[in-house]
């Protein structure tokens, strides 16, 4: 697919950074995943994958035996898109691949907002076969339910190579949850993602993702965002499974007065987990806003917090927010918040506090007559609520569904 969607200045550019792979300083050697490039049967019924499969995917908050309450849905099993529906008159859901047969102009549409010389991983999926789905709102359609999208890694010891393309429209409103899996416990994968947002004047967009990995897998998303005009990106990201290594650090653009991005995040690293995670904002027109918020607790891995914040323009706004929360005594949180104003008038600020749990208050629950484990289940509990503001009701109790469906493993 990657040989005629993009012109030979993109793929010189790829190759370029692909061959400057030991200089990105990164520990992850491509070169020992397989290509998952084996093509998969398309599934018209996808309630007819195994128990197993849906039962993984479920845990990614995918839900394929009732899909009433989801305007589409789209899985991809490695490198093969095994089905794909829209529900909802105005929403498009395909693979990158079929709309770019659909439409001429899809293909103006990559690595337009992601630069595909970032990185070695950038490069590899352009350089490598990848799919990838393509979500798009129509002017002035607003989705009642939320698309659902399921990025599965089958083949074990292998890379998964995705390019995602989201685009709404004006005045349009778009929920999607993506869901990303592995069907196998304990054996190494690598998932590579890139996804590229675009969102017109006056849409709005929420994107809630779930990872749902294992603890030999690594991973590598890529993401940008580019708002227009008045228009919203809410983002909602929940990691409370192992996993080997992951390492992400989307960007958003506010390129339109009035634009709006928030980033929320919560984050549990278990033993010999590695996670390097953050989030950039540029406010680069006027008015535009950000809060860019986060919840990470170690239970024995490492996490990396990252916040970036960036004011470009008169009359912007930012805040970034990162606590941490450390259960066992070679846990690791390094917070690093950012912020950066290049001219007068601007409004930014950030706080960020790591620490242990308060003996005072697990002493004061206990007084209440709760167990030490009850008193500290329940402040840890109170600590991963986070209030996601702007969230539609359905899936917000989607949200915290997961959240609690995770909790048990956390404590």
């Amino acid at each position: 697919m990657s040989d005629f969607k993009t012109s030979k200045n993109i793929k010189d550019k790829a190759k370029a950074a692909a061959a400057k792979q030991a200089a990105y300083g990164d520990d992850i050697n491509i070169g020992n995943y397989e290509v998952a490039g084996d093509k998969l049967p398309y599934k018209e019924d996808p309630t007819q994958l195994d128990q197993k499969t849906k039962a993984k995917m479920l845990e990614a908050g995918i839900i394929l035996d009732d899909p009433s309450q989801r305007s589409g849905t789209y899985i991809q099993m490695d490198s093969t898109p095994v089905h794909f529906t829209a529900k909802q008159e105005g929403v498009e859901i395909m693979p990158v691949s079929q709309a770019l047969d659909k439409y001429d102009w899809v293909g103006d549409y990559f690595w337009k907002a992601q630069a595909v010389d970032a990185d070695k991983y950038t490069a590899n999926v352009e350089l490598s076969d990848n799919d990838g789905y393509f979500i798009r709102s129509l002017k002035g359609q607003k989705t009642v339910y939320p698309v659902q999208a399921c990025l599965f890694l089958k083949k074990p010891k292998a890379v998964q190579n995705v390019h995602n393309i989201i685009i709404a429209e004006e005045d349009s409103e778009l929920h999607i949850i993506t869901g990303c899996a592995t069907s196998n416990s304990n054996e190494p994968g690598l998932h590579l993602g890139v996804s590229e947002f675009f969102i017109k004047k006056n849409a709005k967009v929420t994107f809630t993702m779930i990872h749902s990995w294992n603890p030999s897998i690594a991973v590598r998303p890529r993401t940008t965002t580019v708002i227009e005009d008045g228009g919203l990106f809410l983002s909602n990201y929940l990691l409370m499974k192992p996993v080997s290594n992951l390492q992400m650090n989307p960007a958003a653009y506010c390129v339109g007065e009035n634009a709006t991005v928030r980033f929320n995040s919560i984050l549990v690293a278990a033993k010999d987990t590695n996670l390097d995670i953050g989030s950039r904002v540029f406010l680069n027109s006027p008015k535009s806003r950000t809060e860019i918020i986060s919840r990470a607790i170690t239970t024995g891995g490492k996490i990396v917090a990252r916040g970036y914040i960036e004011g470009n323009a008169p009359d912007v706004k930012g805040h970034l927010e990162c606590r941490g929360l450390i259960l066992e005594e070679k846990g690791i949180i390094h917070a690093i918040p950012e912020l950066k104003g290049s001219l007068a008038g601007i409004d930014l600020s950030h706080e960020a506090a790591v620490g242990k749990i308060a003996e005072e208050e697990v002493e004061y629950l206990m007084s209440r007559g709760l167990t030490r484990d009850q008193a500290t289940a329940a402040i840890v509990r109170g600590f991963l609520r986070v209030d996601v503001e702007g969230l539609p009701p359905l899936l917000n109790a989607e949200f915290q569904k997961a959240v609690e469906a995770s909790e048990k493993e956390v404590m």
